[in-house]
């Protein structure tokens, strides 16, 4: 798939704010090896390699010099879709925050937030790549629709991943159990109230940072025409 130069150039200040976060937040793991002497925190480093992922296919499609046939956005599109969820799942390593022996308080905080803001970031991202993938061939509200879908689907999985220790790997590794789980809560509603009560709080709070995020950059774009 040839790359479009000038769609590449348009994204060059993105990829480079986008690496020098990650940069952070990989030197803030590596500065907490060295003050420690241990590996605690060294598992965010997967969790950013996986939420980078999603960002890379879209990325793909988003640079192709010609538009990508049907076929290859649909394939493209359900992979993207499986590893979506782990870029917002980043959000939910907060939960490692306490004060522990060796760091500071405030570093294990700034490097967590760097780790979920990284993530957030990389979902955002991608799903504008998508998601203006989608509104061009189907039209404005297809677009929202699909953005919302994918977005309360990736909750879901947030829940899967920091409650039942599901990845996006067990799709084949473990199909029978994952497809057991999920499909147990869709059946009996009302007996997972955490799970719905993740999908939904999760779902919102990322749908509305999602259309932040495209509103925030819109009058100034405007401002420059």
């Amino acid at each position: 798939m040839a790359i479009s130069s000038l769609a590449l150039r348009r994204r060059l200040p993105l990829f480079f704010v986008l690496a020098l976060s990650l940069g952070l937040s990989f030197v803030l793991i590596g500065g907490r090896v060295l003050l420690t002497g241990k590996l605690q925190f060294i598992f965010l480093l997967w969790n950013l390699f996986l939420a980078a992922l999603p960002f890379c296919l879209s990325a793909a499609l988003s640079l192709a010099a010609n538009p990508p046939r049907p076929w290859l956005i649909l394939l493209v599109g359900a992979v993207w879709l499986l590893f979506f969820p782990n870029a917002p799942y980043l959000v939910t390593d907060l939960f490692h925050l306490e004060i522990r022996p060796g760091v500071p308080y405030w570093y294990d905080l700034a490097l967590i937030l760097s780790c979920s803001w990284n993530g957030l970031m990389l979902a955002y991202a991608s799903l504008l790549d998508m998601h203006t993938l989608v509104q061009r061939r189907l039209g404005r509200w297809p677009g929202w629709v699909f953005a919302t879908v994918a977005l309360l689907l990736s909750s879901f999985g947030i829940y899967l991943g920091r409650y039942l220790r599901f990845n996006s790997w067990d799709i084949l590794a473990n199909p029978l159990t994952l497809f057991y789980d999920i499909l147990n809560r869709l059946v009996n509603p009302f007996s997972y109230p955490r799970t719905w009560g993740v999908t939904v709080v999760f779902g919102v709070f990322l749908l509305i940072g999602y259309g932040t995020v495209r509103l925030l950059g819109r009058p100034h774009e405007e401002e420059l025409r």
